[in-house]
């Protein structure tokens, strides 16, 4: 009897060291988890763990998002030691115990690997943080696992299911299930809009951080090409990739925003940003930001979805009530020139893989592009639904200095900034330009692929330039966004014309996980 009464009593003492509280942090923001830090309502693992337990419950059971490849095995134990370190803290640093997912294209240094949703990286361990991660882990920010993605980024198929990847397969829109999350940053928008984690990272190449904040009513950033390095982040183009933050607030991304800027030697883009970079952007956070700005309407998706179309007529009106002046646009460029941005991501993929390939050193899965091809092929799960012909095609490509590569290049930019975002911002003296993100999600298929109605990405995506996407409103139960875009380096003048809208009208709520519409 004894014995048994020793045995009950190591039992609880071992159950209440390693406790956590029963916690709702649904719709919770970085300051209500700082403040609830400092008052000891609970504690940072509290909260690390909370996050991991909804990941359990509604990822990977539940509704079954599938949004997150990876949970980071180390999370709690990174938890405990900054929970230590904070009883010595007199501030707190803006992301201090704040738990981020991370896209899985980007490296970390620990025990998740790095896959680009691709089986071919499954277990591929890279040996080096990149810059991002390295700069959360100096922020205080703990990184509790990987996002699910379209794989690599939407670079492979001539069609696809956005949110799709031979890893992990299919993501889902957590407002209606059986609709698409949109891509290729699906997996961050997911656990952000469906609170299993403060905040998240994605990466854009060309519309994958926008399309994914508008398909689930969240905030997403695309920075300036340059603002953010990308070191460790498996490319797609040089010209085009960056990071971003994904965010249920515009101040949460903006707090995010400013942590991973500076100057990387490793990433030449990053020098371009010395003087034009902010290491706070909470001080553009303006209530009144839209008094007297000049902002561009860009009218040329007007006529696709008449839903969409009146939310955006809703918006200008408010702006307009706000102190702004509207400009209708009728057109940024003229032709087709995205055509030579598709040369210039092809050019630039193979170069950027390979590269990034021979970084990962010896431990490396596949040497090449071309045997990250062959590999893809002889797999069963890979090759059920989509084709390699992007990366075939790329594949066909020389070498950057090749002359078919340099003109399209020139092309592209000539066509998106000089002639494009720079010349008819000059021409009105505009702020900002103002168009709709997207159009509703629309129902996932794995045999015809995605289903775009309307995206306005590509103008800054193909410049290079700043984009803010903010909730706009709901056509039923599907949430659609407003971009705010601008010259680069303009994220300052974004973030207090985004801010002030967003303010105003408060849109973003949170899932209800429907089964059907």
């Amino acid at each position: 009897m004894k014995k048994n009464l020793i045995i009950f009593i190591i039992l609880l003492f071992s159950c209440n060291q390693y406790s956590y509280k029963k916690l709702d942090l649904d719709e919770y923001t970085i300051d209500m988890l700082h403040e609830g830090y400092v008052s000891g309502t609970f504690s940072i693992t509290d909260v690390v763990n909370h996050y991991i337990s909804m990941i359990k419950k509604i990822d990977r059971s539940g509704p079954t998002l599938n949004s997150i490849i990876t949970i980071n095995p180390d999370a709690l134990t990174i938890a405990k030691d900054l929970d230590d370190e904070l009883q010595k803290k007199q501030k707190l640093n803006p992301m201090y115990g704040i738990p981020v997912i991370l896209k899985d294209n980007i490296n970390t240094n620990d025990r998740m690997p790095t896959t680009a949703g691709s089986r071919v990286l499954k277990n591929s361990f890279p040996i080096k943080d990149s810059w991002i991660a390295k700069k959360l882990r100096e922020s205080g920010a703990i990184i509790i696992g990987k996002a699910n993605l379209s794989e690599w980024a939407n670079y492979r198929a001539s069609y696809s299911s956005s949110g799709w990847s031979g890893v992990l397969g299919q993501t889902k829109n957590p407002y209606i299930l059986d609709r698409n999350p949109c891509g290729s940053s699906s997996g961050s928008a997911v656990a952000v809009s469906a609170n299993l984690c403060a905040v998240a990272i994605g990466t854009e190449t060309w519309g994958s951080i926008m399309c994914p904040s508008n398909a689930n009513g969240i905030v997403g950033i695309k920075p300036t090409v340059g603002l953010w390095s990308r070191s460790g982040v498996i490319p797609i183009s040089y010209t085009q990739d960056t990071a971003g933050p994904m965010a249920r607030t515009l101040l949460d991304a903006v707090k995010l925003l400013g942590i991973i800027v500076g100057v990387d030697r490793s990433d030449p883009k990053t020098i371009n940003s010395d003087g034009n970079f902010h290491a706070d952007y909470m001080k553009f956070l303006k209530i009144d930001g839209l008094k007297g700005k000049k902002i561009g309407y860009l009218k040329t998706e007007e006529g696709k979805n008449f839903k969409v179309d009146s939310l955006v007529h809703k918006a200008i009106r408010f702006m307009k009530n706000q102190g702004a002046h509207i400009i209708e646009l009728d057109a940024i460029v003229s032709g087709t020139p995205y055509e030579n941005a598709q040369e210039v991501m092809a050019y630039e993929f193979k170069d950027g893989l390979n590269n990034y390939l021979e970084q990962l050193g010896k431990n490396r899965p596949v040497s090449d592009l071309k045997d990250v091809i062959v590999v893809t092929k002889d797999d069963s799960i890979e090759m059920q639904y989509f084709n390699l012909i992007r990366l075939e095609n790329a594949e066909s490509k020389g070498g950057l200095d090749d002359k078919r590569y340099k003109e399209a290049l020139s092309k592209m930019q000539k066509a998106y900034r000089n002639d494009g975002i720079d010349l008819i911002m000059d021409r009105y003296e505009l702020d900002a330009i103002v168009s709709p993100t997207g159009s509703p999600a629309w129902k996932t298929d794995l045999v015809n692929g995605d289903n775009f109605q309307l995206s306005t990405s590509v103008y800054a995506a193909l410049s290079g330039y700043p984009n803010i996407s903010i909730p706009m409103g709901f056509i039923g139960e599907l949430p659609v966004g407003l971009s705010f875009y601008g010259r680069e380096w303009s994220e300052p003048q974004l973030i207090e014309i985004a801010y002030s809208y967003e303010q105003g009208t408060n849109h973003r709520k949170k899932p209800k996980f429907l089964k059907t519409d």
